[in-house]
């Protein structure tokens, strides 16, 4: 296990200013080779025989076997919380969410277009479509990326647009409370096309911690190995703050601050 390191100022920076930090060896390779059985076993396909690889994406989700646990409560991964969104502002996970699990493909994987993640329900709370995100973040303090494999450029990293976390605010803060759809969301992005394209790219174990405004995309598998990749939220113990009294903003909140012109 690596030492626990304070995210640097530059670091904190680059959140605010790009809307992601990496952060290598956020835990141990050893549970992520622990946590890729369980979901091999999930997706029933057979990891020595590509022929059993039928499929572009399979989806798991929720999965709450100790290596699950253990992989998204590291005490480095804990400190990166407590400075990106602020101490006792979060709530600690007991699984990583869900998982698009990737395989080679020639097909298009069909859900790869640009978009941030909604973050409280809508009209229909069984439609994700219908889930709304505002410019306070409601019910979200995170995107988070977890890589439970090696991910290089041709293994379908998420593709992520640089400072798009910003742009978002500016759409989001005439919505007020409400905000936009995911859909609604979807359909304003063009606004974000000129920022470059980031790739989610590292060895298992790496997570990126992102801006939950940023804009990301998945892309096509082109390499020869699957990539296993969780993608949950941090949910915020509190609801973020976008007018503080004693000024005590976490980067979170600054970030939305700064796409807001404050």
């Amino acid at each position: 296990m690596h030492a626990m390191a304070e995210l640097s100022p530059a670091e904190i920076d680059q959140f605010i200013e790009q809307g992601y930090i990496r952060l290598e060896h956020a835990f141990p390779r050893e549970l992520a080779d622990e946590c890729r059985e369980f979901l091999w076993r999930g997706t029933g396909c057979d990891p020595g025989n590509p022929a059993t690889w039928t499929q572009a994406v399979v989806r798991l989700g929720y999965l709450g076997q100790e290596p699950f646990r253990r992989a998204v409560n590291t005490p480095r991964l804990h400190a990166a919380f407590d400075q990106l969104v602020g101490p006792g502002r979060w709530l600690p996970r007991a699984d990583v969410g869900t998982f698009p699990i990737r395989f080679p493909s020639p097909d298009a994987p069909g859900d790869d277009g640009w978009h941030i993640d909604a973050s409280f329900p809508g009209e229909d709370p069984n439609s994700f479509f219908s889930w709304r995100v505002n410019v306070a973040s409601r019910g979200r303090a995170l995107l988070m990326l977890f890589l439970f494999s090696d991910v290089g450029q041709d293994d379908a990293p998420t593709r992520l647009r640089v400072g798009s976390h910003l742009d978002v605010a500016r759409l989001l803060e005439p919505e007020g409370d409400a905000g936009l759809s995911f859909i609604e969301m979807a359909q304003r992005l063009d606004t974000t096309a000129s920022r470059p394209v980031a790739l989610a790219q590292g060895e298992a174990g790496t997570v990126f911690l992102c801006h939950p405004f940023l804009v990301h995309a998945a892309q096509p598998h082109r390499g020869t190995q699957p990539r296993f990749m969780a993608q949950p939220p941090l949910h915020p113990a509190q609801p973020l703050q976008l007018h503080r009294d004693d000024g005590a903003y976490s980067p979170v909140e600054l970030a939305i601050l700064r796409g807001l012109g404050r």
